[in-house]
C-alpha cells in the first residue's frame, strides 16, 4: 500500500499503474505512528541536501518548487501481508532515502531486514 498525506490527482497514481492500493492520510495519523514527524531547518537545508541538489543539477535535472509540505519528514515502511513490519526508515532530510532496489528486493523476499544491525542483509 502506498500512503501519502496529500490528495493525489487521480491520473498521477492508481492501483492499476503501481500494482499497489493507496491511501491518503490527510490527518497524518500513520505518519505519527511510525515516527515521521516534521523535519527541522537543518534537516532540510543542511549539507547533504545541498550536495544532493548539486548532483541533480549536474545531471541536468531541474529543481522545481515543491507544492507540498516540505517540513513533513519522509520515510518508508514495508509491512508484509501478515502485518509484520519488515522495513522502517525515517528520513533525516530530503536526501536521505533508501535505495528503491533494496525495497524491491525486500518485497520480493530476497532480502531480510535485520533490526539488530539496522539494515537489510541477504537471507
Amino acid at each position: 500500500m502506498i500512503i501519502t498525506f496529500e490528495p493525489i490527482k487521480p491520473s498521477a497514481i492508481s492501483e492499476e499503474t503501481t500494482g499497489f492500493p493507496y491511501y491518503v492520510d490527510e490527518e497524518r495519523k500513520l505518519y505519527s505512528y511510525f515516527g515521521l514527524y516534521n523535519a527541522g531547518f537543518w534537516d532540510l537545508w543542511g549539507p547533504r541536501t545541498w550536495i544532493t541538489y548539486l548532483r541533480l543539477l549536474l545531471k541536468g535535472r531541474k529543481i522545481v518548487k515543491s507544492e507540498s509540505d516540505i517540513y513533513q519528514r519522509g520515510g518508508d515502511v514495508l509491512i508484509d501481508p501478515h502485518g509484520v513490519v519488515r522495513f522502517h526508515h525515517v528520513g533525516s532530510g530530503p536526501a536521505d532515502r533508501p535505495d528503491p532496489a533494496v525495497i524491491c528486493k525486500l518485497v520480493k523476499g530476497n532480502l531480510y531486514f535485520d533490526p539488530c544491525i539496522g539494515f537489510p542483509r541477504n537471507k
